[in-house]
């Protein structure tokens, strides 16, 4: 998910085009979370807590301008500043994607149950530009790992407006089709089914799939 600083974006240098991308698989059936909704979400975890947007910009690090489009609506939003925002707001990143209001019992007070039971097909699903992801786990309070299974639509760097980043670790296994991981330092991996990756999430990257279909993963990342 992508940083509000530019730095070296990506290139437009892939020979896949979006034109030519193939038809895309139909997605399980979990309640989609549209941008709008989402930008609702967003508004009113901020309103919460009696927040201003210029309050949240200068502790998230989102610009302003980028803040606003989001609770608009405007923007797809990039796990980078999901981040962000959730620690500028102080609130678990899955309140974002959960189904009630701001601070449901249990979120905050520290008493988390012994597991939460995740399916795909009931998991909240928000679609980005470039990814599907389906946000595993929501229900499990103060979580240091974020898992989602993801669908990656990408083909081409071009698509990307610059590369995502945010604090902590990131751990990708493919479940399907083939992805390349490319890092803003020019280093590159292809991963097939079956395959993973662990890498520093500070380090700008983005995912890319290579093969007939969207490639699928599992993706747990902290936040830290």
């Amino acid at each position: 998910m992508q940083n509000t600083g530019m730095s070296s974006p990506p290139h437009a240098n892939d020979s896949t085009s979006p034109a030519s991308r193939p038809q895309r698989i139909a997605m399980p059936l979990g309640k989609v979370i549209e941008r709008q909704e989402m930008g609702l979400r967003l508004r009113a975890e901020r309103k919460h807590r009696g927040l201003t947007l210029r309050a949240v910009a200068e502790r998230s690090g989102v610009s302003l301008p980028t803040l606003s489009k989001m609770e608009l609506g405007q923007v797809s939003i990039s796990y980078d500043k999901f981040v962000a925002v959730a620690r500028a707001l102080g609130i678990d990143i899955a309140q974002f994607f959960g189904p009630g209001a701001p601070d449901e019992p249990g979120a905050e007070d520290g008493q988390a149950p012994t597991f939460t039971r995740s399916a795909i097909e009931q998991a909240p699903n928000y679609r980005s530009d470039q990814y599907d992801h389906h946000m595993l786990a929501v229900d499990f309070p103060q979580k240091k790992m974020i898992p989602a299974y993801s669908r990656i639509r990408a083909r081409t760097l071009a698509e990307f407006p610059d590369y995502n980043r945010h604090p902590g670790q990131e751990f990708l296994l493919v479940l399907a089709g083939a992805l390349r991981v490319c890092f803003e330092n020019g280093e590159d991996v292809t991963l097939g089914a079956t395959e993973s990756v662990y890498f520093d999430s500070s380090v700008g990257h983005v995912y890319l799939s290579t093969s007939d279909v969207d490639a699928q993963v599992l993706i747990v990342m902290t936040d830290a």
